[in-house]
C-alpha cells in the first residue's frame, strides 16, 4: 500500500465571513486542515462547523492581523496542531464607504493596518515557516481595486493597490533567491459579502457592490485554484478584466465615468438605518456566513473564470478545431 497523503495544511485570514468564509469552505471540501483567523469568535466557530461538516478540520484563531505578534501567534498554533503551514491565504479586511474629505486620519489608518499591513505580517509569517522548507504558496486576495480606485472607498483602493505592489516586490525578491515558494494575486470583482451590511459608512443611502455582482463561492473557487497553479496573478470574472484592462487604455475615461456614476452605483434607494452596526473597530457580534444581502442580483458563474483556468483545453480544442477544418478543406480540394 501507498504512503497516504497528508490533508494540506491552509490558513485564511478573514475567515469568519464573507470571501474567507467561503475559502475555508472550498478548501474544507478537499480535506484541508485550515487555521482561521479574524476577530470575531462567534463567526470562527460558524466556520468551523462549515469546515467540519465538509469534511475538512478547523483551527479557531481570534486574531488581529494589524498585530504583528497576534498574526505570528496563530502562525504557530496552527502548526502545532496540524503540521507544516502548505497554503496561507491573506484575505481580512474592513473599510469606510465616505469621501476623503470627511474621513478622519484614525478611520484612514485602521483600515490601511488590517487591509494592507495585515497582508504583509500574514505573508511575514508565512515566509517565515516556507522559505526554511523551500516550499508552500501564498494567495493574496485582491481586487480589480488594486488598479483602478473608485469614489469612496479611498482608503481600501489604497490598500489594496499597495498589496499589489508589495506582492510584485516580493515576488521578485524569491525569483532572486530561486525560491519554490509561490506568491500569487487573485484579483476580485464585485462579491455578495455581509461586509455591506456593517462596513462603516456616512452615505445617506445603504452600501452595495459595484454591480455586477458575483456569489462569494465563485471567488473562492478562484482562490483555491490559484493556489495549486503558478499563475502570477488570475482575473476573476469579466468585470474584473475589463477593469484593469481599460484603465491602462484609458485611465482618464476611468476617472470621468467614476466620477459620473460611481457615487449612485455604490448605494441603493434605501436609507441607513441610524442604528447600523460598524466593524472598523470591533467585530459585529454574531455568526453572519458568507453571503450578504443581494443573492438574487449575484452570478454564482463566471465564464470568463472558467476559460482562463481552462485555457490549456481552450487551446487544444482550438487546435484540434483548426486542423479539422483544414483537413475538410484539403478533402474539398481532393475532390
Amino acid at each position: 500500500m501507498g504512503q497516504q497523503r497528508r490533508p494540506e495544511v491552509v490558513v485564511v485570514t478573514g475567515a469568519s465571513a464573507g470571501i474567507g468564509r467561503a475559502i475555508a469552505q472550498e478548501f474544507a471540501r478537499h480535506g484541508a486542515h485550515i487555521g482561521l483567523l479574524a476577530r470575531g469568535r462567534d463567526g470562527l466557530e460558524g466556520a468551523r462547523k462549515d469546515v467540519e461538516a465538509l469534511g475538512g478540520k478547523g483551527l479557531v484563531c481570534p486574531t488581529e492581523v494589524s498585530d504583528p505578534d497576534q498574526v505570528e501567534a496563530a502562525a504557530r498554533a496552527v502548526e502545532e496542531e496540524f503540521g507544516p503551514i502548505d497554503i496561507w491565504v491573506n484575505d481580512a479586511m474592513v473599510s469606510v464607504f465616505s469621501p476623503l474629505k470627511e474621513m478622519t486620519p484614525d478611520e484612514f489608518r485602521r483600515v490601511t493596518e488590517v487591509t494592507y499591513l495585515g497582508y504583509v505580517y500574514g505573508t511575514m509569517s508565512a515566509l517565515r515557516r516556507m522559505l526554511q522548507r523551500d516550499r508552500g504558496t501564498i494567495v493574496q486576495v485582491g481586487s480589480a481595486l488594486a488598479y483602478r480606485g473608485i469614489p469612496l472607498q479611498s482608503a481600501y483602493c489604497g490598500a489594496k493597490h499597495a498589496i499589489q505592489g508589495f506582492t510584485e516586490s516580493v515576488r521578485t525578491e524569491l525569483i532572486h533567491d530561486g525560491s519554490n515558494v509561490h506568491i500569487t494575486m487573485v484579483q476580485m470583482p464585485s462579491v455578495n459579502t455581509p461586509q455591506f451590511e456593517w462596513v462603516k459608512t456616512r452615505l445617506p443611502n445603504k452600501t452595495q457592490p459595484f454591480p455586477p455582482i458575483y456569489q462569494p463561492e465563485v471567488a473562492a473557487r478562484a482562490v483555491y485554484w490559484a493556489a495549486h497553479h503558478r499563475r502570477r496573478e488570475l482575473y476573476v470574472g469579466t468585470p474584473a478584466a475589463i477593469t484593469v484592462v481599460g484603465n491602462k487604455i484609458a485611465p482618464g475615461f476611468g476617472d470621468w465615468y467614476l466620477g459620473k456614476t460611481g457615487y449612485k452605483s455604490q448605494q441603493t434607494q434605501e436609507p441607513v438605518a441610524p442604528d447600523r452596526p460598524s466593524n472598523l473597530w470591533e467585530p459585529v457580534p454574531g455568526d453572519h456566513g458568507a453571503h450578504g444581502p443581494y443573492d438574487s442580483r449575484s452570478y454564482s458563474f463566471s465564464p470568463h473564470l472558467w476559460a482562463t483556468t481552462h485555457r490549456s483545453w481552450l487551446g487544444l480544442a482550438g487546435a484540434a478545431a483548426t486542423f479539422a477544418l483544414v483537413g475538410l478543406w484539403r478533402a474539398g480540394r481532393d475532390d
